[in-house]
C-alpha cells in the first residue's frame, strides 16, 4: 500500500516558466553556463549556481546559504509563485525518442523506511551528507525521485482523459523537448489518484537513490523540529513499462600493459571474439560490443551462468568480473581513474570519437539492464553494480519545486 500525497508547489509565473526552468546543473559546459548567466536574467541557474562556484574558497554552509538567499529574491520579484493549495500535477516529457506521462506527488519516507518504497542501487555516504546539509540549508528540493509503479489501465485511462483539459504550462526548450503540466486540486481527482496508489503493494525507485536517501537522514537529523514536510519527498511517478533503460558504456584508458593481439587472445577464452562492422551495438545479454584500434569486436559470453544468483547474470557485473578487473585491473568503478562512462542514450560516435582522439584506449558497449533486472534486484534487496543504468527521463529544474519549510 503505498502513500501519495498533494503539496503546494513553488512554480514559476506562467510568462516565465520556458525562461525559468534549466537543465541539471552539471549538463552545461562552462561556455554554455556563462552565455545563460550572462544573457537570460530568470534562468534558475542563477539559483543553484551559488552552490558550485569558489568551491575552494567559500564555505559549503555559506554557498548554500547563498543559494537560499537567490531563492528568496526569485518568490519576491513574483519569478516563481507560490500555490495557495495542495495539488498533485500530471507531468509530459515529449522529444524526438519518448514521451514521459507521470505523476508528481509527495511519496512517503514510512514508505521508504519499511520498503514499500524499494531501492536497487547503493548510495555513497559523502553525497547524501553533502546534500543533506543543502537540503537544510536552502530547505527546498527541485529535482524528484524518479518512480515506478505497475501497468494499472484505470490509471492510464485516467491520464489520457485528463490530457483532453487545458495544461497549467505548455512550453518547448532549446534541447528540442516539449514539456506539458497539468494542475491537479479537485479533492475528487486527488482522491481517485490516491486509492489508486493505495492499491499499488509497492513503488521501486528508478532513479534518485540519493535524494531519497538524503531526505530521511534529513528528517531522522531534524528530530523533533522536522516540519510536517519532511515526512515526504517529492517524486516523478511513471508506469514501469514506459521508463526509458540506457546502458552506461565504459571508456578505459589503457590496455593494462598488453598488446592489442595478446589481449584479444586472452579475450577468447571466455568471449566468442568477432570482428564487426562499423558502430556495432550489442541486441541481447550476454554480448557487449568492444572498440579498440579503429575496429568494433562484438564478445558473446561462452558460458553463461547456471546459477540463480541475480548479480551474476547482469551484463555490467559480468563484463566487471571477466575484463575489467582482472585483466584490465580495474578497481573501484567510481572512484578508479583508469575508467569513464558515457551514458547510452548519446550517440556512439561520442565513444570512437575519444578513442580516435587518444583521450582512451577502448571502450565496451553493453546491453541495457530490463526492468525485470532492476525489479528482482530491489525484491531481494540487493543492488546494482556502479554505474549499470542510465534512466530517463530526465526533469526541468526550476519546474516544480517542494518545499521542506
Amino acid at each position: 500500500m503505498a502513500e501519495i500525497i498533494p503539496f503546494k508547489a513553488v512554480r514559476p509565473s506562467t510568462d516565465k516558466v520556458a525562461l525559468v526552468t534549466t537543465r541539471p546543473y552539471d549538463e552545461y559546459s562552462a561556455a554554455e553556463l556563462a552565455s545563460w548567466l550572462d544573457f537570460n536574467p530568470f534562468s534558475f541557474l542563477h539559483i543553484v549556481n551559488f552552490a558550485y562556484i569558489n568551491q575552494e574558497k567559500i564555505d559549503p554552509i555559506r554557498r548554500y546559504q547563498m543559494v537560499a538567499t537567490k531563492y528568496s529574491d526569485f518568490k519576491r520579484d513574483g519569478i516563481l509563485i507560490h500555490d495557495d493549495k495542495p495539488a498533485l500535477y500530471l507531468y509530459q516529457i515529449k522529444n524526438k525518442k519518448n514521451n514521459f506521462i507521470g505523476i508528481l506527488a509527495g511519496t512517503s519516507l514510512a514508505d521508504y523506511r519499511n520498503n514499500v518504497i524499494k531501492k536497487h542501487e547503493n548510495t555513497l555516504k559523502y553525497r547524501v551528507e553533502n546534500l543533506k546539509d543543502y537540503f537544510n540549508e536552502t530547505r527546498f528540493n527541485t529535482e524528484p525521485v524518479l518512480m515506478m509503479y505497475p501497468d494499472c489501465d484505470s490509471l492510464k485511462d485516467w491520464i489520457q482523459n485528463k490530457m483532453t483539459e487545458n495544461p497549467l504550462y505548455d512550453f518547448s526548450t532549446t534541447n528540442r523537448e516539449r514539456h506539458i503540466l497539468w494542475k491537479i486540486d479537485e479533492p475528487s481527482e486527488i482522491d481517485f489518484l490516491q486509492k489508486t496508489f493505495e492499491e499499488f503493494p509497492n513503488l521501486y525507485i528508478a532513479d534518485g537513490h540519493h535524494r531519497s536517501a538524503t531526505s530521511q537522514l534529513l528528517l531522522q537529523e531534524n528530530g523533533e523540529n522536522a516540519s510536517d514536510a519532511m515526512e515526504y519527498f517529492m517524486s516523478y511517478l511513471i508506469c514501469e513499462t514506459d521508463i526509458q533503460i540506457n546502458e552506461y558504456n565504459r571508456l578505459i584508458h589503457d590496455l593494462n600493459g598488453m598488446e592489442v593481439d595478446e589481449f584479444i587472445k586472452i579475450l577468447s577464452d571466455k568471449f566468442v571474439v568477432k570482428k564487426v562492422h562499423e558502430y556495432w551495438k550489442p541486441h541481447k545479454k550476454y554480448t557487449f560490443g568492444m572498440y579498440l584500434d579503429g575496429v568494433f569486436y562484438s564478445l558473446t559470453l561462452k558460458n553463461i551462468p547456471n546459477n540463480q544468483d541475480i548479480i551474476e547474470h547482469l551484463d555490467a557485473q559480468i563484463l566487471y568480473d571477466s575484463i575489467l578487473n582482472p585483466l584490465l585491473g580495474i578497481g573501484d568503478l567510481r572512484t578508479d581513474s583508469r575508467i569513464s562512462y558515457i551514458p547510452g542514450n548519446r550517440n556512439i560516435m561520442e565513444l570512437v570519437d575519444k578513442i580516435d582522439n587518444g583521450d582512451f584506449r577502448l571502450g565496451f558497449i553493453l546491453y541495457p539492464s530490463s526492468i525485470e533486472e532492476i525489479k528482482e534486484l530491489a525484491d531481494n534487496n540487493l543492488t546494482m553494480p556502479p554505474k549499470s543504468t542510465y534512466i530517463e527521463p530526465k526533469f526541468r529544474n526550476g519546474l516544480i519545486i517542494y518545499e521542506l519549510k
